[in-house]
């Protein structure tokens, strides 16, 4: 199975995501967040501090996580505002987000400062209620990233990328995380972003293995998708019948550098389990 261009020239693409019909995603590097459109890409607000996960309120508007100054922003009307300061609850930079069908969001952080050279420490998940309340719900994670939401809203998946494993928590009726379990243990594979199937199976991208893989709850691998000497950093299925297995590629040393070049891309290719809904 191969993987056909859908967008080159990008400085370090993230976070996809299908909404409407269309692909949207973060550009780290560029400091925006982008929609491709069928005339091409699509600059929909800037972030300077480095865009991260992306999802929508129950209103339509677009969230998106602000990771160097640790924020969630909302974007709506053509203004970018605040919902909620989240500095004071992580460490390092914030990260990837989900958002489920009651408009909580959940975002990630490192844990310590990476681009530092900080030791290691463990991150969390932050929950932002509807009206901006924000709160530690997980802990003790190691450097949490991508995540996905179950279609009835009951459990949370993250991917925790420095244990080389997929974590799952069910989710209480205040939005609260219990009943912390393994979900897959990826022996030694390294989960960034993730999305979910209607089979209830992962797809994660691995960076540093430069491949996508598909993972069911226990471990089991289902498939695996090169994409060459790109490493794979986020993944997302969309199109008109969900089908369409959206990757973002970049090389891993430009990926540490701030000023990295344009040498992401996204890539498609087709696969037989549509999506599941999340993120």
């Amino acid at each position: 199975m191969s993987f056909d261009e859908v967008q080159g020239g990008l400085r370090f693409p993230e976070s996809p995501r299908w909404h409407e019909g269309r692909l949207w995603f973060s550009e780290k590097r560029a400091g925006r967040v982008v929609r491709l459109d069928p005339e091409g890409p699509t600059p929909v607000a800037e972030v300077l501090a480095d865009p991260g996960g992306l999802g929508w309120s129950p209103s339509g508007d677009l969230l998106v996580v602000s990771m160097g100054d640790r924020r969630l922003l909302r974007v709506g009307r053509g203004q970018v505002s605040e919902v909620a300061d989240l500095a004071s609850l992580t460490r390092g930079k914030c990260n990837d987000m989900v958002v489920d069908g009651r408009g909580r969001a959940y975002v990630g952080d490192f844990g310590y400062d990476l681009a530092r050279g900080e030791q290691p420490a463990a991150g969390h998940i932050v929950l932002v209620d509807g009206s901006g309340v924000a709160r530690v719900v997980a802990d003790d994670l190691g450097f949490p990233n991508g995540s996905v939401v179950t279609a009835d809203d009951r459990e949370l998946i993250v991917a925790e990328s420095s244990a080389g494993r997929l974590t799952a928590f069910a989710i209480g009726d205040d939005g609260s995380l219990h009943g912390r379990r393994v979900f897959a243990d990826l022996a030694g594979g390294v989960a960034d972003g993730i999305c979910l199937d209607a089979e209830g199976a992962v797809w994660y991208a691995d960076p540093l293995g430069c491949e996508v893989v598909r993972i069911a709850d226990g471990g089991r691998v289902l498939d695996r998708i090169s994409t060459g000497d790109e490493g794979a950093f986020a993944c997302v299925l969309g199109g008109d019948d969900g089908r369409a297995l959206f990757v973002c590629t970049y090389s891993e040393a430009a990926s540490a550098d701030p000023a990295g070049p344009p040498v992401g891309r996204i890539v498609a290719t087709r696969v037989a389990v549509p999506s599941g809904g999340s993120p």
